[in-house]
C-alpha cells in the first residue's frame, strides 16, 4: 500500500459518511468538522470504551458533566485570562497567519522557542530569514499576542453585559467540583473525577484534519492524592493510558512516550504519548503531575477552603493532582489512520477499516441475498439484531459490492439472508478481516457477536 496521506483519509471520511467539512454548503468554516452517520458511531464507541475502562471499572473514579460556561473568576484562577495567548504573525504577501514559535522550531528542530519574548522571536526570524511556509515570501508583520479563549457575553441590556468565556479546557470543571464530589460520594483520598466534554480554542492551526481544531472533545480525569503517593499514580496512569490505546487497536510500534524537558512552574513531571500520524510523530494524550497548584489557586480566588481532612489521621492537606487527558477527536483520527488498509485481492482491490469490533460503528451488516425473495426475512432479522447492536441494512447491488461497502466502514460481521434462512433460520456470517464464512442460527448470532465485541 502507498504511504497513507491525510488527504486520503479526509476524502475517504467524506465519501463514506465518517466526517464532513463544517458548514460545507456555505464554503466551509476553517478547522471545523461535522461527524457523519458512521463517524458519530465510531467516536461514541471510543468515548464509551474510555469511560468503561477508566470510570466503570474503577470504583474510585466518579464522573461529572460540568457546564461549558463557568464563572469568569475560574479562568482568572487558572491563569487563562492573564496569559492564555499565542504569538502570531502574518505573512503580508499571502495573508496567512502563523505562530512565531512554531516557525522557529520548524526551522530548527533543536531549538525551543518557549520562554522567548516577542522581540527575541522577531529577531530570530529576521536574522535567519525564515520564509512563509505557504507562499515562500519573506515579508512578516510584527508579532502580536493572539487570545485563545472565545469570549461571549451574559446579560440582556447593552452596555451592562458581563464577559464570559467558552471553556478552553474541561479540567477546571473537575477542580471546582472537588468538594461536591468528595462530599456527595463520601469519597476518600485517593479518588478521581472524570469527564468527557467539549472545549474551544481560538487557534490559528496548520490544519491536519481532526488533529487540532477550534472545537474539540476531551476525555480526561484528575486523580486527587497524597503527595507521597503521587509519583506512583503518575506512573500508573502513564502505563494505563498506553495500554488503553493499544487495546483500542493502535500499533505499539507507532506509539512512544515523550517526557517534557520544560515544565510549568507548578508541575513536577509531564509526559505525552505520541503517535506516528501521516504527518509524523505528534501528541496523542498527556499525563501531568500538577502538584497542589489547581486546588490552591481555586481556594485563593474563591475564598473556599479546598483542603481535604483525612478521617483516619485527622491530617488536613491540599491534595496533589495527576491529570490524564486525551482528545476524543484526535484519538478518532489515529484510529482511522491505523485501521485503513488497501488490500490487493486476486481480482480487485478492497478498502477495509480494521477497527476493533468493540469500537466499530456498525457491528453487523444485514444483507438479503436476493432483494425480491429475501428482503422481508432480512428486515425481521435486522429488527431483532438492532435491539442488541448497531446494524446496517443493505439490499442494493451485488452481494460482493455490498461486502465491500461494509468493509470500508469497518463492519466486522455481515450476515447473508438466503433460502436456508427461510427454511431453517440459518444465516451465513462473514468475518471482515479473514473474509471466512460460517453458518449460524439467527439466535446464535447474538451471543457470538456479543462475545467478540466486548472491550
Amino acid at each position: 500500500m502507498e504511504k497513507l496521506t491525510m488527504e486520503k483519509i479526509v476524502n475517504l471520511c467524506k465519501t463514506y459518511g465518517f466526517i464532513f467539512p463544517g458548514s460545507e454548503i456555505y464554503g466551509g468554516f476553517a478547522n471545523t468538522w461535522d461527524f457523519g452517520p458512521v463517524g458519530v458511531e465510531l467516536k461514541k464507541n471510543i468515548k464509551n470504551a474510555w469511560w468503561k475502562r477508566f470510570v466503570q471499572e474503577d470504583d474510585k473514579t466518579y464522573g461529572v458533566d460540568a457546564a461549558i460556561l463557568m464563572n469568569p473568576r475560574t479562568w482568572e484562577a487558572s491563569g487563562h485570562v492573564g496569559s492564555f495567548s499565542d504569538p502570531k504573525m502574518d505573512c503580508k504577501k499571502c495573508k496567512q497567519r502563523f505562530r512565531a514559535d512554531n516557525l522557529i522550531e520548524e526551522h530548527d528542530k533543536n531549538i525551543s522557542a518557549e520562554g522567548m519574548t516577542n522581540e527575541e522571536m522577531q529577531n530570530y526570524i529576521n536574522d535567519h530569514k525564515i520564509k512563509c511556509p505557504h507562499c515562500g515570501g519573506f515579508d512578516w508583520s510584527e508579532i502580536k499576542q493572539f487570545k485563545l479563549m472565545f469570549e461571549t457575553s451574559r446579560g440582556t441590556v447593552e452596555g451592562s453585559k458581563d464577559t464570559v468565556y467558552l471553556r478552553p479546557e474541561t479540567c477546571q470543571g473537575e477542580y471546582v467540583n472537588f468538594l461536591n464530589v468528595q462530599r456527595s460520594m463520601r469519597a476518600k483520598i485517593p479518588f478521581a473525577i472524570a469527564q468527557i466534554g467539549k472545549s474551544f480554542r481560538n487557534e490559528i492551526t496548520p490544519g491536519n484534519f481532526l488533529f487540532r481544531t477550534i472545537e474539540f472533545e476531551q476525555m480526561e480525569l484528575q486523580k486527587f492524592c497524597k503527595e507521597s503517593d503521587s509519583i506512583d499514580f503518575y506512573n500508573d496512569y502513564k502505563n494505563r493510558a498506553m495500554q488503553f490505546v493499544v487495546d483500542l487497536g493502535l500499533d505499539s510500534d507507532k506509539l512512544r512516550f515523550h517526557d517534557h524537558d520544560k515544565l510549568a512552574h507548578y508541575a513536577k513531571c509531564a509526559c505525552d504519548i505520541q503517535y506516528n500520524f501521516p504527518m509524523g510523530w505528534e501528541e496523542l494524550n498527556g499525563i501531568h503531575h500538577r502538584g497542589t497548584w489547581d486546588l490552591s489557586r481555586h481556594s485563593e480566588f474563591s475564598g473556599t477552603n479546598m483542603d481535604y481532612l483525612d478521617p483516619e489521621t485527622n491530617e488536613k492537606f491540599t491534595p496533589n493532582v495527576i491529570e490524564y487527558s486525551i482528545g476524543a477527536d484526535r484519538l478518532t483520527l489515529a484510529i482511522l489512520c491505523e485501521a485503513y488498509e488497501e488490500q490487493q485481492l486476486e481480482n480487485d482491490t478492497r478498502e477495509v477499516m480494521h477497527f476493533s469490533p468493540s469500537i466499530a460503528p456498525y457491528k453487523i451488516g444485514v444483507l438479503p441475498l436476493a432483494k425480491k425473495f429475501h428482503s422481508e426475512k432480512a428486515r425481521e432479522v435486522f429488527d431483532k439484531l438492532s435491539r442488541y447492536f448497531m446494524c446496517s441494512y443493505d439490499e442494493t447491488g451485488s452481494i460482493g459490492k455490498r461486502y465491500r461497502r461494509q468493509d470500508v466502514i469497518g463492519t466486522p460481521y455481515c450476515i447473508t439472508i438466503d433460502d436456508n434462512t427461510l427454511n431453517d433460520d440459518s444465516v451465513t456470517l462473514r468475518d471482515r478481516d479473514t473474509m471466512e464464512q460460517i453458518t449460524l442460527k439467527i439466535d446464535e448470532v447474538i451471543p457470538y457477536v456479543q462475545e467478540k465485541i466486548l472491550f
